[in-house]
């Protein structure tokens, strides 16, 4: 595993310090970069997405145990420092690519699809904080070959994925996390884990899809359900029987549990799913 004096040194040949702007925090405990590999369960030949690699501390240690490493990365410099020092040790089993990750904020970069190519595949990344939300939402909601995710985040994020209802944190990001799949906290991360120490307290997360889930609904109607229960959070503290009539003039069909006087953030994940499909299916009639 690389020392912080290797990615010093590493960070001198791409001829730049860490750039705040882009979220180049670098973890530097090596018994963490191991944990969270561990916690993947990859296994040789697994095929692993990696998102700002960085100098490529994780990296190796996916490559180290024989995964198969797609790593994007948007600082050209470290793109040029990989290709010269890792790309040239793993060449069949690693491929860069240089750019963002995102399409925009809801769309992975048409770059990555193309290089996973409908193959399974797990995340698992150390992300710059300022993609992390979109990008997670964009592999559950729209690609079911992405089977789990294993991060490095904001620890305020990963509350809001593992939130339960009625909390100030529950919202539309927990209840997609929580119908796709299964949420929970590897470890927690003290800022001298990193160099230079983020301002914002860091946890490692585990999320893995729930195979019922996608394979029971339409590959579309999880983009289609976070749109109406962003709306429906939009009014988090009116009564649904409002809300309800807002995005929907003809009558719906209540699922069980749930009627006009509870409020949005009081369901669980799967009646707010039934919910949205009664909204659904009403604005279809």
């Amino acid at each position: 595993m690389q020392t912080l004096s290797e990615i010093r040194e590493l960070l001198a040949m791409a001829g730049h310090e860490p750039k705040k702007a882009l979220g180049q925090n670098f973890l530097i405990d090596h018994n963490l970069i191991a944990k969270l590999v561990d916690a993947s369960g990859v296994e040789p030949g697994d095929l692993v997405l990696e998102i700002g690699p960085g100098t490529g501390a994780l990296t190796v240690e996916l490559l180290e145990r024989g995964c198969r490493v797609i790593a994007c990365e948007l600082d050209r410099d470290f793109v040029r420092i990989l290709n010269q020092t890792l790309a040239e040790q793993y060449p069949e089993h690693l491929q860069l690519i240089e750019g963002d990750c995102l399409a925009n904020k809801r769309s992975v970069h048409e770059h990555i699809i193309q290089a996973i190519a409908d193959r399974p595949f797990k995340l698992v990344a150390n992300l710059p904080y300022h993609a992390a939300t979109p990008v997670m939402l964009a592999l559950m909601t729209q690609h079911p070959n992405c089977s789990g995710m294993y991060t490095t985040i904001q620890h305020e994020v990963v509350e809001r994925f593992a939130a339960s209802p009625g909390s100030k944190t529950f919202g539309t990001i927990s209840i997609i996390a929580q119908c796709l799949g299964q949420v929970s906290t590897i470890a927690k991360l003290a800022p001298g884990c990193f160099w230079p120490q983020p301002s914002v307290g860091s946890a490692m997360m585990r999320w893995e899809r729930c195979e019922e889930s996608t394979s029971s609904e339409a590959p579309d109607w999880w983009a289609t359900m976070a749109d109406m229960t962003q709306s429906l959070f939009q009014r988090r503290r009116k009564k649904l029987a409002g809300s309800v009539k807002a995005m929907t003039k003809a009558p719906i069909d209540w699922p069980d549990g749930v009627s006009g006087d509870d409020r949005i953030d009081a369901l669980t994940p799967a009646q707010v799913n039934a919910l949205c499909k009664a909204i659904f299916a009403a604005t279809s009639e």
